[in-house]
């Protein structure tokens, strides 16, 4: 219902109260008019709903990259962002005081001249021709009945067509401007209107409208959006009554002149002006995002699932999406959009978007988990796929952090570093030596074509890898039949919670099931056999990057609520998972699979040894290939930077990607890193200490 009906109706209920007196309206005190005492207008600050202190007006939350200032997207169910009164042109102001309550500056809350007049106009016409409404009780009411903590039914009460609840609403006017300037209240005013076409405040229909800040509005365009207000459904110019806006405009124009605020000759110009609209739309959640930055949305839907997993922000998933659509948030996040550029880049020229195949792509900072950039070779869209095509080109699901739908990938031989990691802990050095056979045939139970009589027994890659070998050479060269001898020396349960207190998730439900019940069993899991992604497997790298400090995967850098106080929930979540001299004595033999030298001159051959050279600087990380090469892995890190890839058919595991794509991982994952990198100070890795290196020792301290 419009206000204008809201004010006709009201004139009505105040008319059946003047009947029953007995003297001319013009000539009643003011309490008479109300039929109650004066003091019981007033009522005191106390009984004012808290609402109405702090107003709960909800405010979109925006996102941005990590410059703090490139939009990503906003989230929202109202369009709206509070702006202090200095940020809106004094135009502005005039223009809503001109059409509201041009007595604003005079009344103290309640304008009984006002109320008097207005009854006695609209009787006389028979149609509402001025409003009762101070502009000060307009936005008591408009609080109450926006107060998202009330139910349905308490909204309807606040705003019900009653002499009681208008009564009310003056009680609560006088009090306020009792309490509050009437900059302060005006102010208020201007950021919980309602202006129309979905924007709500001063700021948003500004931007809405006209496409610029409201601290730049003309006359013309202020008297337009002012005019709004009274009847925003019928007459916002883009959905609606155009004609019916302008009219509205010039009647505001008029105003202004009546009241002296602005020349007769400023007021025709404005008036003469065509209707020059620059109508914008903010965006909303992660499929608004810009059509030219639609790889940034696959972080954004990221973001809001780990929003919703932060109990910070509400008890329930329900609660925290509210609490981000109305909460006013300035979020930056960690993306960097010049990473995130070059990792798509790199992650297109293994695939195009239409390709059944897919390279999902994370890069990872090591020391606070915060995710630079998250690019697979799709677009984010709802929209449908040709028959046949699950996933491509379009999709929303999450094939770079997994969840939902996707459980993730078999990483192969990138495991192995949870095995190196869980037997430097036991104790065993670097230098740890073993003849490696061919194949091995080990204690644990299995069957089908990786089984010898009932027990797992693996082989390696090629026939070169057999012989005698340490953790160097053999993470170098990715010597399988010196994992499985690993795995049994130190347990395969300890090498599957070294993975878990990594951060490596198990989504898929037989992993978690042999993760939970059967890990001791679990010997291939040395290998790779469990599915992850490549955000988790991207963090577990960093940590080693980061001398066994752990940190959750983190989308953001910064969260200031709506009044600018920092969110808690926006620190780096770490902890020591691993002693700081095992994870030396990692990275320092990860350096052998990529072409760089250990520290101690340990290296003999890897399977990436290009990579060092590509990247210009001290580097480690691992080659995997899962069964038949169904699937193909890529992590590499340095001190400042982890990027893990994994080729892969999300739809189908079975069909296999081949091992060619390896080369072209690896040489995406070096130019994602060198570019990342470009302008940091080159960091060499710390050497492990010569005890972890090279002699047997007790078990280290893990978490």
């Amino acid at each position: 219902m419009t206000r204008a009906r809201l004010d006709k109706l009201f004139t009505i209920l105040i008319a059946g109260v003047l009947a029953g007196l007995v003297l001319a309206v013009a000539a009643l005190p003011a309490a008479l008019v109300f039929g109650i005492g004066f003091s019981a207008l007033a009522a005191p600050y106390s009984e004012l709903p808290n609402t109405l202190r702090t107003p709960p007006t909800a405010q979109r939350s925006n996102l941005y990259a990590n410059d703090g200032t490139t939009l990503i997207t906003s989230f929202y169910q109202e369009d709206r962002v509070d702006v202090p009164l200095a940020e809106v042109a004094p135009v502005m102001r005039q223009a809503i005081i001109a059409a509201e309550d041009t007595r604003f500056h005079e009344h103290s809350g309640v304008d009984l001249r006002g109320v008097v007049r207005a009854f006695t106009v609209n009787q006389g016409a028979g149609e509402t021709r001025q409003g009762a409404s101070t502009l000060t009780m307009q936005y008591v009411r408009n609080v109450l009945s926006n107060d998202p903590r009330l139910s349905e039914r308490q909204r309807a009460a606040a705003t019900e067509l009653s002499t009681a609840r208008k009564i009310q609403e003056m009680r609560y006017a006088l009090t306020l401007e009792r309490e509050l300037t009437k900059d302060e209240i005006l102010a208020r005013y201007l950021n919980i209107a309602y202006f129309g076409a979905g924007a709500y405040g001063v700021a948003a229909a500004s931007r809405r409208y006209f496409s610029k800040p409201p601290a730049e509005l003309t006359l013309a365009e202020a008297a337009l959006l002012a005019g709004l207000v009274r009847s925003p459904h019928t007459d916002d110019p883009i959905n609606g009554d155009a004609d019916a806006a302008l009219a509205r405009r010039a009647h505001v124009l008029d105003r202004l002149v009546d009241s002296g605020q602005v020349p007769a000759e400023a007021a025709d110009r404005a008036r003469a002006e065509q209707l020059k609209l620059r109508p914008s739309q903010t965006p909303n959640d992660c499929t608004a995002v810009p059509a030219e930055h639609n790889d940034w949305a696959f972080f954004c839907d990221w973001f809001t699932r780990w929003w919703n997993a932060q109990s910070a922000f509400g008890a329930t998933v329900d609660e925290r999406q509210l609490t981000l659509r109305r909460g006013g948030f300035s979020i930056v996040s960690s993306l960097d959009p010049a990473v995130q550029r070059a990792t798509t880049e790199q992650v297109r020229r293994i695939y195009p978007v239409d390709d059944r195949r897919a390279a999902p792509t994370a890069v990872v900072q090591p020391g606070t988990g915060r995710v630079l950039a998250m690019a697979v070779n799709r677009n984010y869209a709802v929209a449908a796929n040709p028959r046949g095509q699950k996933n491509h080109p379009n999709t929303v699901n999450q094939l770079v952090a997994g969840g939902g739908a996707i459980q993730g990938y078999q990483a192969g031989s990138t495991f192995k570093v949870f095995t190196m990691l869980a037997a430097l802990e036991s104790g065993l050095p670097l230098s740890t030596e073993f003849d490696a056979p061919e194949r091995i045939v080990t204690d644990y139970a299995a069957s089908g074509a990786a089984s010898c009589d009932g027990y797992w027994c693996p082989r390696n890659a090629t026939d070169s890898m057999d012989g005698q070998h340490t953790m160097w050479t053999a993470f170098g060269e990715s010597v399988n039949t010196y994992f499985a001898w690993l795995t049994e020396r130190v347990g395969a349960d300890r090498v599957v919670e070294m993975a878990e207190r990594l951060g490596i998730v198990f989504r898929a439900g037989d992993d978690a099931q042999l993760a939970r019940h059967g890990a001791r069993e679990w010997g291939p899991f040395t290998l790779g056999v469990s599915a992850t992604t490549p955000l988790d497997l991207a963090g577990a790298y960093a940590a080693v990057a980061a001398e066994g400090m752990w940190c959750a995967p983190l989308p953001v850098v910064s969260i200031a609520d709506a009044a600018g106080r920092p969110m808690a929930a926006a620190r780096p979540d770490c902890r020591q998972a691993v002693d700081v001299d095992v994870a030396r004595a990692a990275a320092d033999a990860a350096r052998c699979a990529v072409g760089d030298q250990s520290m101690y001159r340990e290296c003999d051959g890897g399977t990436a040894e290009g990579l060092r050279q590509q990247v210009g600087r001290p580097v480690a990380g691992k080659t995997g290939s899962s069964d038949g090469y169904a699937t193909e892995t890529v992590v590499a890190f340095t001190p400042q930077l982890a990027v893990a890839s994994i080729a892969a058919n999300p739809d189908d595991p079975r069909d296999a990607v081949g091992q060619r794509v390896q080369g072209q991982l690896v040489e995406a994952v070096g130019e994602v890193l060198a570019f990342a990198l470009r302008d940091e100070p080159v960091r060499d890795f710390v050497p492990p200490s010569e005890s972890t290196a090279f002699r047997f020792t007790g078990a280290r301290a893990g978490n």
